[in-house]
């Protein structure tokens, strides 16, 4: 990995003091490349768990929000851990490694979750053959994201999933998609320094993680950091919109309270994609509070992930639904404004019963 640090260094990267996030150009995103482009982005912001054995699918299977018995050996899948409150601890990317040597599954989540999250997951492996590793730093994880992602990799000679949530490899290289304009490659950090370089030849721009972030935000793909965990039941994230929960599994930690939301009653709080019309002096990290008018100093909802721009900035933000629509501020009563954008997808704010349970 210190290979993989030193390359981007000497290309231009600002490396963060823990090596937890990489910029180029300061510490914007880069929406030009988005919109237009493509920007390949280190992933330094996110972190890999690795479950291997004969009952890793099973061990995984009792654990998390989707049903990982039915995962395709190509395919990917969102699926959260949940406490027995329903309230996420982390959300991750998944997916299975059938033609590795140990039929791997891969779990990518916020990289300051990955330690505390191994150790929380390997109390419950008892007797069960399974084993839990963190592979940094022998693997590293590349972003690729913008409209002309995809004939990036063809021209980098890299490999291209056809379907959206599908992956595939080749010379060593995984590469994840998860929608036509945002992929991640997933490779041993002694290839990493080679398969960016080959990726900015093909027309890609360098991009820092805000990049990665902005354009998370744009999917309205929420990701549970340190500051965010335990605040969330998984409806609150739009998982259920995502594809991150199965319905007709069996038990896991959290089931019961996610399983009545999703039945019995409606949420109230929903994740929303924001414009910032300026971010206060202390930027906006996740968990920075929300407000409205009417809500006076009570907040009305909290920074999920947000990434800055020279004019502001956006964000995804969990929001009580009656003041989605409200003038909302960052930080304070009286901070910077804030506006709703649209999302990808539709928000259904009613559930099939009477109710409200988050």
């Amino acid at each position: 990995m210190n290979d993989w640090i030193d390359h981007l260094i000497r290309n231009g990267a600002d490396i963060a003091a823990d090596a937890s996030r990489a910029a180029f150009g300061g510490p914007y995103a880069d929406p030009g490349a988005l919109a237009r482009g493509a920007a390949a982005i280190p992933l330094l912001h996110l972190g890999l768990i690795h479950a291997t054995g004969g009952e890793a699918a099973s061990f995984l299977h009792n654990l998390l929000s989707n049903d990982i018995n039915k995962l395709a050996a190509d395919a990917a899948q969102w699926t959260s851990f949940n406490n027995a409150q329903g309230r996420m601890l982390a959300n991750f990317l998944l997916w299975r490694d059938s033609d590795s040597v140990d039929d791997r599954y891969n779990l990518v989540l916020a990289a300051n979750l990955v330690p505390a999250l191994l150790k929380k997951l390997s109390l419950y492996i008892l007797r069960a053959k399974v084993k839990l590793t963190i592979p940094a730093p022998e693997r590293a994880l590349i972003g690729l994201a913008g409209p002309a992602a995809g004939d990036c990799l063809t021209r980098a000679v890299l490999p291209a999933p056809a379907v959206d949530m599908r992956h595939t490899a080749a010379a060593g290289v995984r590469v994840i998609r998860i929608n036509t304009g945002l992929y991640i490659l997933e490779l041993a950090a002694t290839a990493a320094p080679a398969t960016f370089t080959a990726l900015r030849a093909a027309g890609a721009a360098a991009g820092g993680a805000a990049s990665w972030e902005l354009a998370a935000i744009r999917a309205g793909l929420p990701l549970v950091t340190a500051a965010t965990q335990e605040a969330f039941v998984a409806q609150m994230l739009n998982y259920e919109i995502i594809g991150g929960i199965s319905f007709t599994k069996g038990c896991y930690p959290g089931q019961e309270i996610i399983a009545r939301t999703q039945h019995l009653g409606k949420p109230k709080r929903r994740t929303y994609r924001l414009a910032l019309s300026a971010l206060p002096a202390t930027g906006a990290p996740p968990g920075t509070a929300l407000y409205a008018p009417a809500s006076g100093e009570q907040p009305v909802g909290i920074i999920v992930n947000a990434a800055p721009l020279p004019e502001g900035g956006e964000a995804l933000a969990v929001i009580q639904i009656e003041r989605a629509s409200d003038e909302l501020h960052i930080g304070a009563p009286g901070g910077p404004c804030a506006r709703v954008l649209e999302l990808p997808y539709e928000i259904r704010h009613q559930g099939s019963g009477g109710g409200d349970r988050i």
